[in-house]
C-alpha cells in the first residue's frame, strides 16, 4: 500500500500569498502540542534546543499533530549530522537549524538532510517513519522533495554572511532569530534595539535578494506587525510555555490582592 506524505513547509510557503504565522511548542507535552495543533495557525514549531523535548517527545508530537493541518517544523538542538538523521528518521519533514553562521555550516546541514551522493544521512527508510516504514513510493530517490531545509541566522556574523548562506543549493528558507542576534552585538535582551532591528532588515534583504523565503521570531505584537508589513514570508509569534506563562500572571493580577501577590513575590 502506498501512502502520500503530507505537503512541505517549502510547499505551503510557495502557495501563500501571506505570512505565514506559526508558534512555538517548547512544553515537551504531546496534549499541549495538539491543543496548539488545532488553534488554526500556520505552523508549530516543536524545538529540541531551549526545551525539554527529546526524540521521543518529538515523535509523539509529530504523531497528534497529524491530525491537523498546521505545518509542524522540528528545530534540532544544534548543527549535527547524526541528531538530524535521527529527527528526520522520525518523520520531521521540516527542520530548522540554528546557529548557522556561514555558507560552509549552511552546507553541513544541506550534507545531513540529504542522502548519497549529495549527502551522508544515513540510509534506514525500512526502519523509521519518514518513509512509513517503506511504505512511501521511491522516498528514497525523492526525499530531498519531502523535506524542507530551515537554516536560522542569529548573529552578527550570519547577517554578514547571510546572501551567501541563503545561495547554498538545498537551503530552502532562513529563519532569523533576534534574540541570540542582539546578544551577539551586546544588546543582550534588546531584541528590538535598534541596531538589531537594522541587522534583521540586512538579513533579510540578503535572503530575499538570493530568492529564498525569509522568517523571524517575533512575541512582542507591534514587532511582528512590523516584520509582517516589511514582508517576512514566515513568523513565530509565540510559545506555549510564554503563553502559559503570562495568562497566569494575569489571572493572578487580576484575582489576588496586591499585596498578597508582592508578599508571594518576596518569598
Amino acid at each position: 500500500m502506498a501512502l502520500q506524505l503530507a505537503p512541505t513547509f517549502r510547499a505551503r510557503l510557495a502557495e501563500s500569498d501571506r505570512a505565514l504565522v506559526g508558534m512555538w511548542a517548547c512544553s515537551g507535552s504531546p496534549l499541549v502540542t495538539e491543543v496548539a495543533a488545532g488553534s488554526g495557525l500556520d505552523w508549530l514549531l516543536i524545538d529540541m534546543e531551549h526545551s525539554a523535548n527529546t526524540l521521543e517527545s518529538v515523535l509523539v508530537q509529530l504523531q497528534v499533530s497529524a491530525a491537523y493541518p498546521i505545518t509542524p517544523i522540528v528545530r534540532a538542538p544544534f548543527n549535527d549530522t547524526v541528531m538530524i538523521k535521527q529527527i528526520l528518521d522520525l518523520g520531521a519533514q521540516n527542520l530548522i537549524v540554528p546557529m548557522v553562521s556561514s555558507a560552509e555550516e549552511a552546507r553541513a546541514a544541506v550534507r545531513a538532510v540529504r542522502y548519497p551522493p549529495a549527502g551522508v544521512r544515513g540510509v534506514g527508510s525500512a526502519l523509521a517513519r519518514s518513509a512509513r516504514w517503506n511504505r512511501v513510493d521511491g522516498y528514497l530517490q525523492d526525499a530531498a522533495e519531502h523535506t524542507t531545509l530551515i537554516v536560522q541566522i542569529e548573529t552578527a556574523a550570519g547577517v554578514d554572511a547571510a546572501a551567501e548562506i541563503a545561495a547554498v543549493d538545498g537551503v530552502d528558507a532562513v529563519f532569523v532569530g533576534p534574540s541570540d542576534l542582539a546578544a551577539s552585538m551586546g544588546h543582550l535582551g534588546e531584541q528590538t534595539h535598534p541596531d538589531v532591528l537594522a541587522a534583521v532588515a540586512r538579513a533579510f534583504a540578503a535572503v530575499k535578494d538570493a530568492g529564498k523565503p525569509v522568517g523571524v521570531n517575533a512575541f512582542d505584537p507591534v514587532a511582528a506587525e512590523e516584520y509582517i508589513a516589511h514582508g517576512t514570508d514566515f513568523i513565530a509569534v509565540g510559545a506555549d510555555v510564554a503563553l502559559l506563562a503570562r495568562a497566569s500572571e494575569a489571572l493572578a493580577t487580576r484575582f489576588i490582592p496586591a499585596s498578597d501577590s508582592a508578599q508571594r513575590a518576596s518569598y
